[in-house]
């Protein structure tokens, strides 16, 4: 499955690039941080694929329906 393969080089790509301009800082939180930042665009690309459906978009993302409607209010997601 090549997206998925270049979905993980994006992600390590990008905290490579992250833990670099720390400059020796600690980092901190990264899960939380990566988790914030793709999450949010994938719920989004996802219903915006299902075309606003909530119960296809969570069948796509292999989630409860609900679980996706508590994330679309925790993140605001408009669609």
């Amino acid at each position: 499955m090549k997206q998925a393969s270049e979905l993980s080089d994006c992600v390590r790509k990008s905290l490579e690039r992250y833990f670099k301009d720390l400059d020796g800082e600690k980092p901190r939180s990264v899960y939380e941080m990566v988790l914030k930042h793709v999450e949010k665009p994938m719920l989004e690309a996802v219903l915006h694929r299902a075309e606003g459906n909530q119960t296809v978009a969570a069948e796509m993302l292999g989630i409860n329906r609900n679980t996706l409607r508590k994330k679309i209010q925790q993140y605001k997601i408009k669609f």
